[in-house]
């Protein structure tokens, strides 16, 4: 098929890379030239395990290829996804749908041909409707333009696996065959026996709130057990792992630790918020508030940690191993790990971030604070030392290679990865987020 795939983002850039794969021809389109010159040669300008491989593959067989052009993609593509940004309003919780609703007035000016625009977004519920009635006061009437919503459900540093093999399909129309338009993109997946769950525009538009909201409530969830489990001297590794056990739980989202960021999460609950409070229902979200209060706690309780131990942090080094919401991606957007880095600084405390993939970004974002370029420079001569993000680089880290480095020997485990009883024995001071002491009967729980 010949899909065009508007806006190349996060969300774009990863959709169209994968579209190729599945055999599609594909374009993609974007307003800045700049962006869309990186990417027709080969060069994503962020960090995403596996997707640069399908890029150069799909750009140097000519599969795929991009265009700043809306008359370009209106003449030649059948399908057209959009992928374009929903930032938050400046100074409010709703989401800002200027960019969809350029997109789709731009494709409706432009589309020479019968067509499918397929949108991919995270849109409050009621836009795609909105977008149908803009359609038609657009469209060429010898043109017919349908429109369905198709959420995604990515994750930062699975968005290849996510997209190619994901665990549903949601389709939101009010024609039934232009879910056999997106079916016919997806035949791979159909393949493979994937969900493919056929509903209306609002239905659509909801899973993916109510799906991020889940996750966020079960991530807060733990994390306020974790104040519990602090205060009276237990250890939330242990009490997540008993409930992860529980076949009705499940362990995924779990870990308790510094709590949740990045640009889809925090976005979205405020965005739903902000929906339900305009539908009238601002009761019905208004958990979310908590759901978020939480999160922001456990960074304050970082802070907490690290002033305990230090007792002063003007003058002290500290290095904060971590700058991305999460590990496998360079993202810093309302990163946990970041703001607190952020925090320690303004707490007038020499900070050394080092994180694998975002320091770039971080320095962009924050470019008082000091930035390492390896693990070793970070914690050379360290007062104390955060992990902040889970790498893999840091939950491997030795209490004795370290000690080597920063005589001081003081950790605190934001992100629960580290065995506490194997550094407080090599004779560190440790302390972790849901764990008021080292436990004597320390373990390795079931990974979450």
């Amino acid at each position: 098929m010949k899909i065009s795939v508007i806006g190349t983002g996060y969300l774009g850039a990863t959709h169209a890379a994968c579209l190729a794969e599945l055999g599609h021809e594909v374009i993609g389109l974007d307003t800045d030239p700049l962006k869309i010159a990186s990417l027709a040669a080969g060069e994503l300008p962020f960090f995403e395990p596996g997707l640069a491989e399908l890029l150069n593959r799909h750009v140097a067989s000519g599969r795929l290829r991009f265009t700043t052009s809306y008359e370009e993609v209106g003449a030649w593509a059948d399908v057209h996804f959009l992928g374009v940004g929903t930032p938050q309003r400046q100074g409010e919780g709703s989401a800002d749908t200027a960019f969809v609703e350029a997109a789709v007035t731009s494709l409706a000016e432009t589309i020479t041909r019968d067509a499918l625009i397929v949108g991919k977004s995270t849109v409050p519920v009621g836009t795609a409707q909105r977008l149908r009635e803009l359609l038609v006061r657009h469209e060429d009437p010898s043109v017919r333009i349908g429109l369905a919503w198709n959420p995604e459900f990515l994750r930062e540093g699975f968005a290849v696996q996510d997209t190619l093999r994901p665990d549903r399909i949601i389709v939101g129309v009010d024609d039934a065959a232009h879910a056999e338009t997106v079916k016919a993109v997806y035949a791979a997946a159909d393949e493979l026996g994937i969900p493919f769950i056929v509903t209306d525009f609002e239905t659509a538009e909801l899973v993916k709130m109510a799906a991020n909201a889940f996750l966020a409530t079960k991530i807060s969830f733990i994390n306020a057990f974790s104040e519990i489990t602090e205060a009276v001297g237990g250890d939330i590794r242990t009490l997540a792992e008993g409930l992860g056990l529980d076949e009705r739980i499940g362990p995924k989202f779990l870990r308790a630790g510094l709590g949740f960021g990045g640009g889809c999460l925090p976005k979205d609950i405020r965005a739903l918020q902000a929906r339900a409070s305009e539908l009238g229902h601002e009761r019905s979200m208004r958990f979310l508030s908590e759901v978020e209060g939480i999160n922001l706690r456990r960074r304050e309780r970082a802070v907490f940690l690290a002033t305990s131990m230090l007792g002063e942090l003007r003058g002290k080094r500290i290095a904060a191993l971590g700058a991305a919401f999460k590990p496998d991606s360079d993202d810093v957007r309302d990163s946990p790990a970041l703001d607190v880095a952020v925090r320690l600084f303004d707490a007038g405390a020499d900070v050394a971030v080092y994180d694998p993939k975002a320091n770039a970004n971080a320095s962009q974002r924050f470019p008082r604070l000091g930035y390492a370029d390896s693990l070793a420079d970070a914690v050379m001569g360290a007062d104390l030392i955060l992990v902040l993000t889970e790498w893999d680089e840091f939950k491997s880290l030795s209490p004795d290679m370290l000690g080597a480095l920063t005589p001081a020997r003081k950790i605190v485990d934001a992100r629960n990865v580290l065995v506490a009883h194997q550094w407080t024995a090599a004779g560190w001071d440790f302390a972790a987020l849901g764990r008021k002491h080292a436990p004597v009967f320390d373990h390795v729980p079931v990974d979450a």
